[in-house]
């Protein structure tokens, strides 16, 4: 009779924890976001501008940037969930909202590329690629941390920047964009939040 008692008071305990432990991972911010993941999607950005500045037209421009950002997506979406430390985590609470406010300017970042693509205008996509995407990370980053829509807001600025420059800086500004903010930011959020 005794032995029962401590078995329903751990099992209790136990339940009791889980809730807690649930309810503190739906109230809380998202700190998932990947620091050196961040710092490797700007590198590989920074590589792709280099390639980018070879390619003899537009539409080899065009989908070498689209093989980017597939590339770009698997090393953050792996980096996030090895940060999250399972897939469970990061679908659950702070982390399938951070995913799901992503998703809208995403969608509405691919339906204008290939609205532009068909229409063979190259030029704007650059700067619209970085105001989506800066929209994106502000709207994800209002369930993280402070850091991240700081992150967003700079691609929103540099990405209006871009909007109004044309066509001939391109690479370098793609290079600085989704290059050098992407590794900046990451390696801030390395330092600030681990890894």
């Amino acid at each position: 009779m005794g032995q029962q008692g401590i078995v329903s008071i751990n099992d209790r305990a136990q339940d009791n924890l889980r809730y807690i432990r649930e309810t503190m991972e739906r109230a809380g911010s998202f700190t998932a976001v990947p620091g050196w993941g961040g710092v490797c999607m700007g590198i590989s950005a920074l590589a792709a501008s280099w390639i980018a500045s070879r390619m003899p037209t537009p539409e080899l421009w065009f989908a070498l940037w689209i093989g980017e950002a597939f590339i770009a997506f698997a090393i953050g979406f792996c980096a996030m969930i090895r940060k999250a430390k399972t897939a469970r985590v990061f679908l659950k609470g702070p982390g399938r909202a951070f995913a799901l406010s992503l998703f809208p300017a995403m969608f509405a970042g691919a339906v204008l590329t290939l609205v532009l693509f068909g229409q063979g205008i190259f030029s704007l996509l650059p700067g619209l690629w970085m105001l989506l995407y800066g929209v994106a990370v502000v709207s994800g980053g209002t369930n993280s941390v402070r850091i991240v829509p700081v992150m967003g807001i700079s691609f929103i600025a540099f990405g209006t920047l871009v909007l109004t420059l044309g066509q001939q800086w391109a690479n370098v500004e793609m290079a600085i964009g989704f290059g050098m903010l992407h590794v900046i930011f990451g390696v801030m959020i390395a330092r600030r939040y681990g890894g």
